[in-house]
């Protein structure tokens, strides 16, 4: 079980660490993106960002440490649960195709379903590994099941991208 716990808390740290690392260079970007999504005048959501790439960073770092992985879990799971609600907000409000910022294309589009399961998925699986047990395992096993999950992730994210197929058509054609 300990192997499991750390290698989620690696991939975990891994989505958060490029996360801060895309908020920093695309922050013109994405401080439009959290200006969308929260309401804020444009000064204020670019030091929103600012903050949230901070946080991102410093969750990220505690999970990578076992003694530190649960307040980085914990941290990271209210991190996503915010981001959550406010795609969430942003859905119910209607709001037209805009880029949230999710991936690291620009995609102008209506925040969808898998848009917003992403982030509440996240911090369920981070407030699992706040509870999973922090003793230390060979690392070896856990960061390449950590780098997988990652490619696995970033992958549903570019397929999840991809404009919808009329439904009169086969995938076979």
């Amino acid at each position: 079980m300990a192997g499991i716990a750390q290698a989620a808390a690696l991939f975990l740290a891994l989505v958060l660490a490029a996360a801060a690392v895309h908020k920093l260079v695309a922050r013109d970007r994405l401080a439009v993106a959290t200006g969308r999504l929260t309401g804020l005048a444009p000064p204020l959501a670019g030091v929103a960002t600012l903050a949230a790439a901070a946080v991102e960073a410093a969750a990220a770092i505690a999970l990578a440490l076992p003694p530190a992985r649960p307040i980085g879990a914990l941290l990271a799971a209210a991190l996503w649960t915010v981001y959550g609600v406010a795609l969430l907000a942003a859905r119910r409000r209607g709001e037209s195709a805009f880029d949230c910022g999710c991936g690291f294309a620009v995609q102008r589009k209506p925040v969808d379903g898998f848009t917003i399961a992403r982030p509440f998925g996240l911090a369920l699986i981070a407030a699992i590994v706040a509870l999973l047990p922090t003793t230390p395992v060979p690392i070896v096993e856990p960061v390449f099941a950590a780098l997988a999950l990652y490619a696995l992730f970033l992958a549903a994210g570019e397929i999840a991208a991809l404009p919808a197929q009329p439904s009169n058509r086969s995938l076979a054609r």
